[in-house]
């Protein structure tokens, strides 16, 4: 995770690279990790490092979905 994009500038993993963060319906809690079940009004991964001491370890980047010769097409129709 040496890429800035993947963690911040404490260490902590960037949860907006991560699959697993969510942006929550409440407005006081407005974070949320669906792999921990929590919400939270920092992001989760300083949240976890607040409360544990550690980084996160759940963090799993997200993919990009293959691009297809259709997907493609469909892009230069667009």
């Amino acid at each position: 995770m040496n890429s800035l994009n993947q963690t911040d500038t404490n260490g902590a993993p960037n949860c907006w690279q991560c699959r697993y963060f969510a942006v929550s319906w409440d407005p006081s809690f407005p974070y949320s990790c669906k792999l921990m079940g929590f919400k939270s009004r920092i992001t989760p991964a300083l949240e976890v490092l607040r409360a544990d001491g550690q980084r996160c370890q759940g963090f799993m980047s997200k993919s990009l979905p293959p691009v297809t010769a259709q997907s493609k097409e469909r892009n230069n129709f667009a």
